[in-house]
C-alpha cells in the first residue's frame, strides 16, 4: 500500500489548513531559495513558492507516486530522495519547510541540529507536525499494533513517535542559534458522520507502514479492528477528532 494521492487528498482541504498558519509566519525576502522536505505532490511547494516569491525551490519526497503529481513551473523542481539523503548534501537554504513530514524520521535532537546547519545566514525553519503522541486516533493504532496477533505480525513495522513537546523544541531551536521563534500548538477539529470517516483520514498517512507489512488475507481483519476501536472511543454523531498539530517557524 503505497502512498496514495487519491487517498490521502480525500482531506485536502482539513490538511491545508495547517500549512497556511505555518507558511503564515514565514518572513519573505527576495531571491529566498526554498528547500521543501516531503513535499508530496508538490501542489502545496508550489503555493509557498508562489506566495513567498522564491526564487528557487526543491521539493523532495521518497514517493514516487506523489512526485508523479508535482506541478511544472520555471522555479520549482523535484526529486525521489528521503531527508535523510538531503542532508548528505552540501546545499544551503534560505528557507526549509517540513509540512506534516518529519513525522516520519526518527532522532529529532539530532535532526534539527542537521537541518539548521543546512541554513544560510538569516535563513528560516517551518516545520509543521501532527501531535502522534496526543492525537486519538494515533493512539488507538498505536494500542492495537502491539497487541497480539498484530504485534507479531507487524514486528519491524512499529514506530515509537520521534515528536518532541514543546518544552523540548524551544531550548533545542535556541541551543541551535534561533534568534526569533514562533512556536505553538494547535487543534484542526475534524467533524466526522462515521467511522468510515475517521478511518479514511488516518488511513492516508499513519496506517500505510502498517498495511505494507501486513499480508493480503490479514488485512481486512486488521481494518476491521481498528474500526471497531474507532467506533468503541467516539460514541455520538457527529464524531469530533480534535486533531492537533505543531507549529514551529524560527530565523536563525
Amino acid at each position: 500500500m503505497p502512498w496514495n494521492p487519491h487517498i490521502y487528498n480525500q482531506f485536502k482541504e482539513k490538511r491545508r489548513e495547517p500549512f497556511f498558519d505555518l507558511i503564515s509566519h514565514i518572513m519573505p525576502k527576495p531571491g529566498m531559495e526554498m528547500l521543501d522536505l516531503g513535499c508530496g505532490t508538490g501542489e502545496l511547494t508550489k503555493i509557498a513558492a508562489d506566495k513567498l516569491e522564491v526564487s528557487g525551490a526543491l521539493g523532495i519526497d521518497s514517493s514516487a507516486e506523489m512526485l508523479a503529481k508535482a506541478p511544472h513551473q520555471p522555479n520549482l523542481s523535484f526529486t525521489q530522495r528521503s531527508v535523510a539523503e538531503q542532508l548528505k548534501s552540501a546545499d544551503k537554504w534560505d528557507l526549509i519547510v517540513a509540512n506534516a513530514s518529519l513525522q516520519w524520521v526518527n532522532a529529532h535532537e539530532l535532526l534539527f541540529p542537521a537541518l539548521i546547519s543546512k541554513l544560510n545566514p538569516m535563513g528560516q525553519l517551518a516545520v509543521q507536525m501532527p501531535c502522534q503522541k496526543e492525537n486519538r486516533l494515533n493512539q488507538i493504532l498505536d494500542d492495537l499494533v502491539h497487541e497480539m496477533p498484530w504485534q507479531q505480525a507487524l514486528r519491524g513495522a512499529i514506530r515509537k513517535s520521534p515528536l518532541l513537546s514543546l518544552d523540548e523544541y524551544t531550548p533545542l531551536l535556541y541551543a541551535n542559534g534561533a534568534k526569533e521563534t514562533v512556536i505553538y500548538q494547535k487543534v484542526y477539529p475534524i467533524i466526522a458522520e462515521s467511522v468510515d470517516s475517521l478511518y479514511d483520514f488516518i488511513s492516508g498517512s499513519a496506517l500505510i507502514p502498517y498495511m505494507e507489512k501486513l499480508k493480503d488475507d490479514a488485512k481486512p481483519f486488521f481494518i476491521a479492528a481498528f474500526k471497531e476501536r474507532i467506533a468503541s472511543h467516539f460514541h455520538s454523531l457527529p464524531m469530533v477528532y480534535p486533531f492537533k498539530r505543531i507549529i514551529l517557524v524560527a530565523r536563525f
